[in-house]
């Protein structure tokens, strides 16, 4: 087991995006997976079909235009 020293802003941001159900190790771990580990994962997924694409396009959009109107 090893020690890794983060500022407070920074733990603060990795409490932020930890699960509940995840301990900091678990978070780090995902966080850093590789590019092919993540590909193997979406690749075990069921497909998604068109609506739900464009459910996942609309939710990105109004979360688009919310960020923006917050600047």
């Amino acid at each position: 087991m090893s020690t890794i020293r983060v500022s407070d802003d920074v733990k603060e941001r990795l409490r932020d995006l930890k699960r509940d159900d995840e301990s900091f190790n678990d978070l780090l771990d995902r966080l850093s997976r590789s590019e092919k580990d993540v590909e193997a994962i979406a690749e075990s997924l069921p497909p998604v079909d068109e609506e739900d694409v464009e459910k996942m396009n609309e939710a990105r959009d109004r979360l688009n235009e919310s960020l923006k109107d917050r600047r």
